[in-house]
């Protein structure tokens, strides 16, 4: 007996691993198929709650994982490109999304699953293709899910002939926030709710579990499922954990409705059970549809209102950057496009700013190690990418319009500083990940390095902010001041690799460090670059300049 005792735990844990391997893997394929474009669905058709919903359910059908589109929307609510209502659309569609799974396991197939693993194999073995190997993959995780399946089922047909299981599901049967609490702790620990309605559907169509004794667990699923989100959220911006909270909420309200409403719920699905001649698989499957699809529908008018329950219990001002375009007024375009530029310039100014900020909150980073500051420069540098983006679409649509040449030139001005910002933008992202390498490292710097680099780290952003005023004023005279600080800078940086090279020498300092080092100094020349690119540009474009939109 004890052997099969092992037997049954083995089978069902290495179906479970299988099953999840699958899920994952499967989730991967499509999102490697699908590139960036899935934060790119999530971002563009977020534009109402209602949007958000078909966004949040589009994107979890791709990655097979609610807790993956919550953990990308709680991304965008912390990079600040999306409201918190807009994600809770999201959220709400991502429940809907995941029943998707549960749908695929009511069909049928595990009778095949080994062949479909050995298609997916071949797809991914003897094809060069990326988007064949994507497809390999997809295949691969959906055959393994399959075969999962079928372990965790041969492993948990014991099950029914178990005396404490038994008692257990009459209890759950009797007590139904027993089986909340049970479906929630187990869904926690293997975090995924597919895979524990997996094993639901397996356990009902063994008849080792009734339906009234299934649904309640079913219910504790879902509301296991938003453990990842709020994981995620962990050390993220005030609205990154709200967005995280708003997830487990809706499903306790969820819950909450459905265990008032279980006796006719579950008199429905047997109805449904029996009219569809539904095998017991699609069943619970039907059961999670209904669930999450009527949950929607009943909370979602009350967006603002779990908006606001959730800015109660999670107080603070919104910390996000808010990096959506301000000033890019479409409409200007066919109307004004002298005043159209004039908005283009001013949301290049938010993009300055970004530059500015991001890489002083990079070098607090340096000096403190406390990673907000890092996750913060980082948003910038999105923030800065994101507006790239925007502004050059924007500029794209004004270059078609009739221009008076001094026009012409701002237009020129524009979008070459578009281009220095940007790469500002990128090297500020590299003194991250260098400074990120320090502290994985633990790499030291000398007192000596650490003065240096925050003398050259000043001057840089004294350079940088120089160069922006003497752009966004049209002052000439402040546009030179930045260029007679090239050569300062040049000969810093060169002064700065001797030094460098002494203390090597002398073993002041490792090798690892001097790596850091150098790199942080060479990616500060390269932004006074920058600062000097757009200095020039203020001073060739000095002749006949006038100030009209610089207020």
């Amino acid at each position: 007996m004890d052997m099969n005792y092992q037997e049954m735990i083995f089978e069902f844990l290495g179906g479970l691993g299988i099953f999840l391997f699958g899920l994952k893997y499967m989730g991967d394929g499509l999102q490697s198929a699908a590139g960036d474009r899935l934060k790119d669905i999530l971002d563009r058709f977020t534009t109402n709650p209602f949007m958000g919903v078909l966004a949040g359910l589009l994107v979890t059908v791709l990655i097979q994982s609610s807790s993956g589109t919550t953990a990308l929307t709680v991304g965008l609510v912390s990079a600040g490109f999306m409201t918190l209502k807009q994600a809770i659309g999201v959220i709400m569609g991502a429940n809907i999304g995941t029943t998707v799974t549960a749908f695929i396991i009511g069909i049928d197939i595990g009778a095949y699953a080994l062949p479909i693993i050995a298609i997916g194999a071949g797809l991914l073995f003897f094809f060069k293709k990326r988007l064949i190997t994507a497809l390999g993959q997809v295949v691969f995780g959906f055959g393994s899910l399959f075969f999962g399946l079928e372990l965790m089922s041969g492993g948990m047909k014991p099950l029914r002939s178990l005396e404490a299981f038994h008692d257990l599901t009459v209890s759950m049967s009797d007590n139904p926030i027993l089986g909340v609490v049970i479906g929630t702790i187990f869904t926690v620990i293997v975090q995924s709710s597919s895979a524990t309605i997996g094993i639901l559907q397996e356990l009902f169509s063994e008849g080792a579990i009734t339906l009234n004794a299934a649904l309640p667990v079913l219910f504790g699923d879902n509301i296991g499922t938003t453990i990842t989100a709020v994981i995620a959220s962990i050390g993220a911006s005030i609205s990154a954990r709200r967005a995280a909270f708003v997830h487990v909420l809706f499903n306790i309200i969820g819950t909450i409705i459905f265990l008032i409403l279980l006796v006719p719920f579950t008199a429905l699905i047997s109805y449904l059970q029996n009219t569809l001649n539904l095998n017991p698989e699609m069943t619970i499957a039907f059961a999670h549809g209904t669930f999450n699809i009527s949950n929607t529908i009943i909370q979602f008018p009350f967006i603002a209102v779990l908006a606001w329950i959730v800015t109660k219990i999670i107080p603070g001002e919104d910390e996000y950057i808010d990096t959506k375009p301000q000033h890019l007024n479409p409409t200007l375009i066919e109307h004004s496009p002298s005043i159209a530029l004039g908005q283009a310039k001013k949301e290049l100014q938010r993009m300055a700013e970004f530059s500015i900020t991001g890489i002083n909150d990079a070098f607090t980073y340096l000096k403190t190690s406390d990673k907000k500051y890092a996750d913060n420069a980082l948003q910038y540098e999105t923030g800065i990418n994101h507006l790239d983006k925007k502004i050059t679409e924007y500029l794209l649509a004004i270059s078609s319009k009739p221009l008076s040449n001094k026009e012409r030139d701002d237009f020129s001005m524009i979008a070459d500083s578009i281009r220095d910002i940007e790469r500002i933008g990128d090297h500020m992202e590299n003194v991250v990940e260098l400074i990120d390498y320090k502290i994985n490292k633990k790499v030291h710097f000398s007192d000596d390095a650490s003065a240096e680099l925050k003398e050259m780290h000043e001057l840089t952003a004294a350079m940088l902010t120089t160069s922006f005023n003497a752009f966004f004023e049209n002052n000439v005279e402040l546009a030179k001041d930045v260029l007679s600080k090239e050569d300062e800078i040049d000969k810093m940086e060169r002064v700065l690799r001797k030094r460098h090279i002494l203390r090597l020498n002398e073993r002041l300092c490792s090798g690892d460090a001097g790596i850091v080092y150098v790199d942080i100094i060479s990616n500060l020349e390269r932004i006074a670059d920058h600062a000097c690119n757009i200095a020039e540009a203020v001073i060739s474009s000095s002749e006949g300049t006038t100030n009209y939109y610089a207020q």
